[in-house]
């Protein structure tokens, strides 16, 4: 069995190597870490990967993206693949589309940019720990 997947969509490089980094940091080997620069390569991403012996876990993905919007790309992720834990990033979707990915793509958390690297490791340990 492969390792579990966390899948980082955004569409500037420097945010996914932040991002990269950062999980690296607070959850070291335990995970293998993909990265996308639009909500159709993840798509694509996630539907190459998905299989019983290796699944995308997590995905922290960006609102604001060229062509599909954070929350549209994670209500589409929800509908496809349920079991997927996700995270919305943002520095400014304005509250309907938050609740529409509350309410239809389930994620489990919303954080603002720019975030802290304590914030976004201790809210990924609970939403792990909340699907174990």
């Amino acid at each position: 069995m492969k390792k579990p997947i966390f899948l980082c969509v955004d569409d500037e490089e420097s945010i996914l190597d932040t991002l990269k980094e950062q999980l690296r940091a607070g959850f070291g080997e335990e995970f293998t870490y993909e990265t996308a620069e639009s909500a159709d390569e993840a798509q694509e991403i996630i539907a190459e990967i998905e299989n019983p012996n290796e699944r995308v876990v997590l995905i922290v993905s960006d609102w604001l993206m060229p062509g599909m919007k954070g929350d549209e790309f994670l209500v589409n992720i929800q509908k496809d693949y349920p079991n997927i834990k996700k995270v919305l990033l943002t520095g400014q979707a304005d509250p309907a589309s938050i609740e529409r990915a509350k309410t239809e793509g389930q994620i489990q958390a919303v954080m603002a940019k720019p975030w802290t690297k304590d914030g976004l490791i201790s809210s990924i340990k609970e939403i792990l720990a909340g699907a174990a």
